[in-house]
């Protein structure tokens, strides 16, 4: 002996691989859970445009200064209120404007979980649609 530590790692049991097992599928379920919120709130979404919600879309904030102001007013609402979020922003659920702007070219668009990352916002979003926050 040489007075090193042993470099093998111990066999599991077959109790650890079955704890192991059971740890991993209560997050598959819970990851499937936060999808499954996310895609429905997604399609609640598009349920309240398709239904006519009508949004303010103008004007765009061509500054900063006017930028942080739609920032501050959707601050000022209660995080559930979905509506009220959708109607300051501007969302339209098709692309918009002269050049046809639409979230998947946005700084904030996440493209792997169709999700608008703007904190304000955090809403799942489909690629297609725009808001007035909209950034390049």
């Amino acid at each position: 002996m040489t007075g090193y530590p042993s470099l093998r790692r111990p066999v599991a049991s077959e109790s650890d691989r079955g704890a192991r097992d059971i740890g991993s599928r209560r997050k598959e379920s819970s990851d499937m859970s936060g999808k499954g919120k996310d895609e429905a709130l997604l399609q609640r979404i598009a349920d309240m445009m398709a239904a006519g919600l009508e949004t303010q879309t103008e004007p765009f904030p061509e500054t900063e200064k006017e930028f942080g102001e739609i920032l501050t007013e959707l601050r000022q609402l209660s995080p559930d209120d979905l509506r009220s979020k959708l109607v300051i922003s501007g969302f339209v659920d098709h692309p918009y404007g002269p050049e046809q702007q639409r979230c998947f070219e946005c700084m904030y668009y996440l493209v792997h979980r169709k999700w608008c990352d703007l904190p304000e916002l955090s809403v799942p979003v489909e690629p297609d649609w725009w808001c007035r926050l909209w950034r390049i």
